[in-house]
Parts: C-alpha cells; sequence; structure tokens
C-alpha cells in the first residue's frame, strides 16, 4: 500500500492518550507557528513609520518568513528523515524562537529582514515536522481529523497574533510583539524536549537499519519512477491553491473597497474569509473518513473556482459578499487542510518528510509570487472581477491534477 508500511501497522490501533498528547503538542507548535508568521503583518505599519521604510522595503519585509518556510520546508526537513522528526520540531522551533527574540534588538530593517528569514526556516521545519509526526502517531481512524487540526491550529495562531499585536502595539510597541512571540516560541520548545516523543515509524525503521538501494523503500522516493507523478501533482496543486488563497487574503478587502465597500466592511470581509477557514480545515477532518481526502479536496478546489467569480458581482449586496466571503473561506481552507492530509500518505517513512517538505515548499513559493502577481496584473489596468476569473482558472487546475495524479491509502 503507498505511504504505508508494515513497520507502520501498529499505528493503526485506537489513539491511546499518549498519541493524542503528542498530536496536542504539534497543534500547539502550529499555533505558535501561526504567531510567529503573521508577526510582521501586524507590525508592519509602525515599523514602516519608525525606520521611514518604502512599499518595496516593507513587502520585502513581508516576504521574507514566506522565503525562509520554502527553504525550510525543503532544505531542513530531508535532515528528519536520517536524524529523525523530533529533532526537527525543536531545533525549528529553537531557531525561530531566538529569531523572533533578537528581532527585539534590531536596529534596522536589513537586519530585521534577516531575522524573518531565519524565523521562516524554523517555522517551514516546524510545520513539516509536525504533520509528519501527527500522521505518524494518530490511529487510521482518527489521521485524518488530527492532521486537519493541524492546519485549524496555525489559523487559530494567526488570528490570537492579531489580537496580542494589537494589544502591545498599542501600550508598549511593535518591538514586545516579537519579544512575546520568541519568548512564547521558546517556551514551547522546552515543552517539548520534557514531552514530546519521536514517531514510532520512525524508531521502527531505524531498529530496522539503513534504506539499500534495492530497498522498496528507496523506489519510492519523491521523484523516483514510481513516484514522481504523485509527488510533482501534490505539489502543484499546492502551488496553485496557495496562489489563489493568499490573493484572496491579501487581495479582496482593498479590491472590495475599490468597488464601493467602505475600508470597514473590506476589513469585515477580511474576518469572514479567516473564520471560514477555521470551519473549512475542522469540516475535512471530520468529513475525510466518510468520503476520502481525494474526493473532498477536488469538490473543494471545484467550488473555489465557481466562487471566486462571483465575488465582485456579491459586493453590491452586502449581505450576499458576507456569504460567498465565509464559504470562499471554508472551501480555501478545507482544500489546504486535504492536501496536507494527501501529503504524507503519498510516501513511505524513510522518505515521507522529504517528500512533505517538497510539497510544502512548492505551497510557499505560490504563497510569495502570488501578491506580486496580482499587484503587477492590477499596474496592467485589470479589473478586480478579471483578477477573481484569473484565479478561479488556478483551482480548476489543481483539481485536475489532484484527480488525475494522486492516489488516497
Amino acid at each position: 500500500m503507498r505511504g504505508e508500511t508494515a513497520l507502520e501497522r501498529p499505528c493503526g490501533t485506537s489513539s491511546t492518550t499518549s498519541q493524542w498528547w503528542v498530536i496536542g503538542l504539534c497543534m500547539l507548535f502550529n499555533v505558535i507557528d501561526g504567531l510567529d508568521v503573521m508577526a510582521m503583518a501586524f507590525t508592519a505599519s509602525r515599523v514602516s513609520a519608525e525606520w521611514t521604510l518604502n512599499g518595496a522595503q516593507t513587502g520585502l519585509l513581508l516576504s521574507a518568513s514566506l522565503v525562509g518556510m520554502a527553504l525550510g520546508s525543503l532544505l531542513a526537513a530531508p535532515r528528519a528523515d536520517r536524524f529523525g522528526r523530533r529533532p526537527l520540531l525543536l531545533t525549528g522551533l529553537l531557531l525561530g524562537g531566538l529569531s523572533m527574540l533578537l528581532s527585539f534588538w534590531s536596529q534596522d530593517h536589513h537586519v530585521l529582514m534577516l531575522l524573518r528569514l531565519l524565523t521562516g526556516i524554523g517555522t517551514g521545519a516546524v510545520l513539516v515536522g509536525a504533520n509528519v509526526l501527527t500522521f505518524e502517531h494518530a490511529s487510521a481512524q482518527r489521521r485524518n481529523l488530527a492532521i486537519a487540526l493541524q492546519s485549524l491550529a496555525f489559523a487559530m495562531g494567526a488570528s490570537l497574533g492579531g489580537v496580542l499585536a494589537h494589544v502591545l502595539n498599542d501600550f508598549m510597541g511593535w518591538r514586545y510583539v516579537f519579544l512575546a512571540g520568541g519568548c512564547i516560541t521558546l517556551a514551547a520548545a522546552l515543552a517539548g524536549v520534557f514531552w514530546l516523543r519521536e514517531s514510532p515509524s520512525f524508531l521502527a525503521l531505524e531498529r530496522r537499519g539503513p534504506v539499500t538501494p534495492a530497498s522498496p523503500d528507496n523506489a519510492r522516493r519523491p521523484f523516483s519512477s514510481g513516484q514522481w507523478q504523485q509527488t510533482t501533482s501534490l505539489a502543484l496543486a499546492l502551488f496553485l491553491l496557495m496562489f489563489c488563497y493568499y490573493f484572496v487574503m491579501s487581495w479582496t478587502p482593498s479590491l472590495l473597497v475599490h468597488n464601493g465597500f467602505t475600508d470597514r466592511q473590506g476589513a469585515r470581509i477580511g474576518v469572514l474569509l479567516a473564520s471560514g477557514g477555521m470551519l473549512g480545515a475542522l469540516l475535512l477532518g471530520l468529513a475525510a473518513n466518510r468520503y476520502g481526502c481525494r474526493r473532498l479536496s477536488s469538490g473543494f478546489l471545484l467550488l473555489n473556482a465557481a466562487l471566486l467569480p462571483l465575488m465582485v458581482p456579491a459586493s453590491h449586496v452586502p449581505g450576499l459578499a458576507a456569504l460567498v466571503a465565509v464559504t470562499l473561506g471554508l472551501m480555501l481552507n478545507g482544500a489546504v487542510a486535504a492536501l496536507y492530509v494527501l501529503a504524507p500518505q503519498a510516501f513511505c517513512t524513510s522518505v515521507r518528510t522529504t517528500g512533505v517538505g517538497v510539497v510544502l515548499a512548492m505551497g510557499r513559493l505560490g504563497a510569495i509570487i502570488s501578491p506580486i502577481v496580482a499587484g503587477f496584473l492590477l499596474d496592467a489596468r485589470w479589473t478586480a472581477q478579471e483578477l477573481f476569473t484569473f484565479f478561479a482558472g488556478s483551482q480548476l487546475l489543481a483539481a485536475l491534477l489532484i484527480w488525475r495524479g494522486t492516489k488516497e491509502q
């Protein structure tokens, strides 16, 4: 069976309290990752005002952590297939926490940009490690829900980060947002040292000995002849999904304001998109065992494609715009959660973090270029309706990639 070996069968028994304890810790790490990644977005205006930054400099600060996440997913993750998932998670938390902490003392935007890059590398490593460790600790019956909860936790962390940043920005200054984030991240790393357990699948593989060139596991490396199509399909699908996701989250409020909404109404639509997102991850986790992640992800992507062109027409009816926003947020995040579930299934234990790292890195690449592409198209005088229709096309292509190029356990 693809993605699961005899070594992993003991994990197919019902989840014990200790297994859910590890899954809960991974959720905590994802909450903190969400807070750390969004810290710059919540402080950008204050940082820009203090150092008199232009738009390009502020944009680089905002993008640095996303670039770091791609590097962390792609370059750090393969080490976990050699040294273990637990060391990857703890190292990522330590790097992210120290970088956040040092950001408090940054003297200019160049130093802060470097620290944001390092924070992103740590976050990227943690996201891959938490995904794989959750997959390998959860029982087969609860695995889809456990991984979907990781996506929910990341979104929750971003929301909590917004609340924390609002309080600290107003009463203490933007530097204290990074100080608080660094302290919380390092505290989580300390908790992981004491309570985080290594993956039983990895330990079993380690006892068996190194993977030889003739091993069946070696034949399932991410880009081997029997595996490359599924790896490429997942990676490109997540690229297209995150390409659309970050356009919707970054540009929708301002585009609606340009189409007649007030600033307050535009901000409310942004909140509704995020709120629908958390519901989408939970819905996916609850429904995946019954309907299958492959089928659900394809359906979510097709509904995204149908809803995106409706956003601008719906803006003329505020109540309808709110309904479309909540539903679109639900579908986008449900699709993200589904791909996070499908990714670890596609690879066997010996190369699982490497494969998941490749898939997640491509998703981050889509997130990085999405706002840039949208900005260029706006400068080329594309209308909001044309932009939403363009990004709807990316969802159709992603659905085709999932349906034709992937398999489910």
